[in-house]
C-alpha cells in the first residue's frame, strides 16, 4: 500500500512538471519576456565626409565627422504592465569643426511586447503632442520579428513609413533580418532665411519647404527584437517652388560606432539567453523530469503479482456416506 500511494504522489507530480512544462513554452514567455520600464542607454552613430549647412557660422561645411548621441530613458513611473513610456534626446555634433547641428526631444508610449507605438502619457515630438507617433518605434521591433513589411515611425519627417525585409544575415554571430526603409523627397519643415543665402534674388527673407530623402537599414534580431546596428543615408535642402534644391541642409551616411555595436550585442545576448533559458532549457528540464517522475509514478503504482490476493487455506469436502447406511 505504501509503496502505491508513494508511485501516485510521483506520478501526479510528474503530471504537473508536465503541464508547467508546457505552459513555460507556451504561455509564460509571452507574459515574462517583455521591454523594460526603466531603460537607460546610450548609443552613437557616426558618419564621415559629411556636409551640412551650420547656423552657427552661416555657411555651408563640408568633410566633417557628425556623431549623433542619443540617449534613452524610461519613465517607469508612467508605465504599466503592458505599455512603456520612455524619454530620447539625441543630438548632432560636428567633431572635425567642434560645432553643435541640431538636437531632438522625443516622448513616446508602446506595447513592452510588439513595440507598436501608443499615443498616451504625454508622447510628443520636441514638444509638439499634435504629431501622432504611429507604427513601431523605430529603433525597436517585436520580439518574434517576423520577415515582412513592417511600418516604423520615422522622427525625421514624424511620420511612419514601411521598412521591408531585404534578407538575413549576421552580426557578432547573431542572426539578423535585414530592413530597409526608402523614403521620396518628403516635406519635413520648413525655414525662413535670407533670399542671398539661397542665390534668390532681394533683401528680405523667404520661406521655403524642408525636403527630406532617405534610405535607412536596419539589422534586428528576430527573437529578441533588438536593432543591433543601422545605417541612415540622410540628404535635407530647401528647395524652392519649382523643386529646385536652394540650399543643402545635411548630406549624411551614418552607422554605430564600433562601441555602441559591442554593447547592443552584448546587451541582445544577455536578453537571448535569457529567453533561451525561459522557453527552452526551463520547459525541456522540466518535461524531462515529469515524464520520469510520470512513467516511474505509475510502474510503482501499479500493483504487483505477489499483491493479488490469494487464499491460503486448505479446502474441505462433505463427509462421505457410508454405504452400510
Amino acid at each position: 500500500m505504501r509503496r502505491r500511494v508513494i508511485g501516485l504522489i510521483l506520478a501526479g507530480l510528474g503530471a504537473f512538471l508536465f503541464v508547467a512544462a508546457l505552459l513555460a513554452r507556451t504561455y509564460v514567455p509571452g507574459k515574462v519576456v517583455k521591454y523594460p520600464l526603466n531603460e537607460y542607454l546610450v548609443t552613437q552613430l557616426v558618419g564621415h565626409d559629411v556636409s551640412y549647412f551650420s547656423a552657427t557660422k552661416v555657411k555651408p561645411m563640408t568633410g566633417a565627422t557628425m556623431m549623433v548621441t542619443s540617449t534613452v530613458k524610461g519613465d517607469g513611473k508612467a508605465g504599466t504592465s503592458s505599455t512603456a513610456v520612455w524619454d530620447t534626446f539625441t543630438y548632432l555634433f560636428d567633431q572635425t569643426n567642434h560645432l553643435k547641428f541640431s538636437y531632438n526631444i522625443r516622448r513616446f508610449a508602446f506595447n513592452r511586447q510588439t513595440a507598436e507605438l501608443v499615443m498616451c502619457c504625454g508622447a510628443n515630438v520636441d514638444g509638439n503632442a499634435g504629431v501622432r507617433q504611429t507604427g513601431l518605434v523605430g529603433f525597436l521591433w517585436p520580439m518574434g520579428t517576423q520577415q515582412h513589411t513592417y511600418q516604423i515611425f520615422d522622427p525625421a519627417i514624424n511620420q511612419a513609413r514601411p521598412a521591408t525585409y531585404e534578407g538575413t544575415t549576421k552580426i557578432a554571430g547573431i542572426s539578423v533580418y535585414k530592413f530597409v526603409e526608402k523614403v521620396a523627397p518628403t516635406r519635413s519643415g520648413q525655414e525662413t532665411v535670407p533670399r542671398s543665402l539661397v542665390g534668390m534674388t532681394g533683401n528680405d527673407t523667404v520661406t521655403l519647404p524642408e525636403m527630406t530623402t532617405e534610405t535607412n537599414t536596419f539589422y534586428v534580431d528576430p527573437l529578441t527584437g533588438a536593432q543591433l546596428n543601422e545605417t541612415q543615408n540622410e540628404h535635407v535642402a530647401l528647395v524652392d517652388s519649382t523643386g529646385a534644391e536652394r540650399l543643402l541642409l545635411l548630406n549624411a551616411s551614418l552607422s554605430f560606432t564600433p562601441q555602441s555595436l559591442a554593447k547592443v550585442v552584448h546587451i541582445d545576448k544577455k536578453a537571448r539567453n535569457e529567453i533561451t533559458l525561459l522557453k527552452v532549457t526551463v520547459p525541456l528540464a522540466a518535461g524531462v523530469v515529469g515524464i520520469v517522475l510520470l512513467v516511474g509514478g505509475i510502474l510503482l503504482a501499479r500493483p504487483r503479482r505477489d499483491d493479488q490476493p490469494h487464499y491460503s487455506g486448505s479446502e474441505s469436502t462433505e463427509p462421505a456416506m457410508d454405504p452400510a447406511l
